[in-house]
């Protein structure tokens, strides 16, 4: 059958392969076509777009993609309406998926089946979005929150558990580094404001650790081809040494004692590694007034959400600062226990190991379903 996935960032994109070598073990011909990058181009999608730059921190910074992206909304649902793919996934990027199925089902009367796998708003508890997820889409939510909240509201939705768990088995608990080294992993983020803001609170944060501990390295983790470029030019520009550039989060952390990274489903992946964290995030001022109304939680940081509590340390705005970052780690080094013990509680949370296949096969069975 023929599937037709939409995202706009990388992790959303990674979802979609994973989901796409799931739907493959119940459907080995499967056909994918969709919205993504070169990670998607690598697994065999046929690229209907690609979201390079798509993404950006806050409603003020989308601003000057509006027109672009709405014209490859309407082109992407009338390009849906025509080719008619078995089933339609949209994976994250709420708002230009939430758009893209209002337009298929309000303005197109598009009735093929559309599942939306991790619907937007999990955390606030937003009862019209819910609502209007539920009456246009299949929605597979991979947090347990957001499935009781749904439920709460009488409304339908899917919840197998959050489908990376199995995709990242822990490490064995290592002990704490020299207190005169230890190897450090750094990921920034995959957007260019992330990269704007973080890069220079973690050169500097790194810094302060290497005075302290002269013989610590740094690997920088790159999200893509781009990341890669403007990482390795932050290093040359502040003359760090023992610092070097791989990509992705897994090599980052592979040999990492610790890592700093910005928040996201990149402080999900290392922990579910077994690697402890210190979360950062920073964003223009102009967003902050945004962001507090819109949420007025304690957590960003998946790992404390999904716990309710603070598991991973996390620093946000002006708190991030390089020596209270500096700081936080070097209480981590000295004891990575303090994180890792909770490790396992965090996985069990989760939901059962087994989510990504269920959500393939669940995903199959709603393309059959349509092809009736």
């Amino acid at each position: 059958m023929r599937y037709f996935l939409s995202t706009g960032e990388a992790s959303g994109e990674l979802s979609a392969v994973l989901l796409a070598r799931a739907i493959r073990a119940y459907d080995p011909q499967a056909q994918f076509e969709g919205i993504g990058a070169e990670r998607m181009r690598g697994e065999g999608f046929a690229l209907w777009r690609d979201h390079t730059g798509w993404a950006s921190m806050g409603p003020l910074a989308a601003i000057p993609r509006i027109p672009k992206l709405l014209t490859t909304m309407w082109q992407t649902a009338a390009h849906i309406a025509q080719s008619k793919p078995d089933l339609v996934v949209l994976i994250d990027f709420g708002a230009f998926n939430l758009r893209l199925a209002k337009t298929l089902r309000g303005r197109l009367r598009y009735s093929g089946p559309i599942m939306d796998l991790f619907p937007p708003a999990t955390w606030l508890d937003k009862e019209k979005v819910a609502r209007d997820i539920a009456g246009m889409t299949v929605p597979v939510t991979a947090f347990a929150h957001q499935y009781e909240f749904y439920k709460s509201l009488e409304l339908p939705i899917m919840f197998f558990g959050h489908p990376l768990t199995a995709q990242y088995a822990p490490r064995p608990p290592r002990p704490a580094p020299p207190s005169d080294g230890g190897t450090i992993a750094l990921l920034p983020g995959s957007r260019g404001g992330e990269l704007k803001y973080h890069v220079p609170a973690l050169v500097g944060a790194y810094r302060h650790l290497k005075a302290q501990r002269p013989n610590l390295r740094a690997i920088f983790g790159a999200a893509n081809a781009d990341g890669e470029r403007a990482l390795a030019r932050a290093i040359r520009a502040a003359k760090l040494r023992d610092a070097t550039v791989v990509r992705g989060v897994a090599a980052a952390v592979q040999d990492a004692d610790a890592a700093f990274v910005a928040s996201g489903t990149a402080v999900l992946e290392t922990t579910l590694l077994g690697v402890p964290a210190v979360a950062l995030y920073i964003i223009t001022r102009m967003l902050v007034k945004h962001a507090r109304r819109v949420y007025s939680g304690r957590f960003i940081t998946l790992p404390n959400l999904v716990l309710g509590r603070e598991l991973v340390p996390e620093f946000l705005q002006d708190d991030a600062t390089p020596k209270n970052l500096a700081e936080a780690m070097e209480r981590v080094l000295r004891d990575p226990a303090s994180q890792t013990a909770s490790f396992g509680e965090m996985r069990a949370r989760l939901g059962p190991e087994n989510a990504l296949e269920n959500c393939g096969k669940f995903a199959v069975a709603l393309a059959q379903a349509g092809a009736r």
